[in-house]
């Protein structure tokens, strides 16, 4: 080592409310971290599918129960918010599928490069990002 080179920080407890939010996250490190929060949303969000599926495809009278939450609502929640609980449903399906998929070539290739991981990385977030718009787009009834 020379001696203008200072000697790298060592992290041994990191604690998560101090030392993560000052953390510079690579970019595939982000692409990640957001394919496990996807993976854990539609975890979560699994009856809320179910209930979507079933009412759109048990009967003509479901699927208008299916067509008018988007509009009037669901119970409490104003139709808006069941559109946005969909987004988010539609984010982390793309986002999980194509960082899936993105982990499955690395694998499959043994392409792990850094600077390959940030451009897969990048391509993810834009692929899923623009879709996201345009199925949103759809969603929210602007074409």
């Amino acid at each position: 080592m020379s001696e203008a080179a200072k000697p790298r920080p060592e992290f041994r407890n990191i604690n998560a409310l101090r030392d993560l939010p000052s953390y510079r996250w690579p970019l595939a490190a982000l692409v990640s971290g957001a394919h496990r929060l996807s993976g854990v949303l539609m975890a979560l969000l699994l009856p809320f599918i179910l209930w979507l599926f079933d009412k759109s495809v048990s009967s003509e009278i479901s699927f208008g129960q299916f067509t008018s939450a988007f509009s009037a609502g669901l119970g409490i929640f104003p139709g808006w918010f069941i559109k946005l609980v969909t987004l988010v449903l539609i984010w982390a399906y793309l986002h999980h599928l194509l960082a899936g998929l993105r982990h499955l070539y690395m694998d499959m290739s043994h392409n792990t490069t850094k600077d390959f991981g940030r451009q897969s990385a990048a391509g993810v977030l834009v692929v899923s990002l623009v879709l996201l718009v345009i199925l949103g787009a759809k969603l929210f009834g602007l074409y």
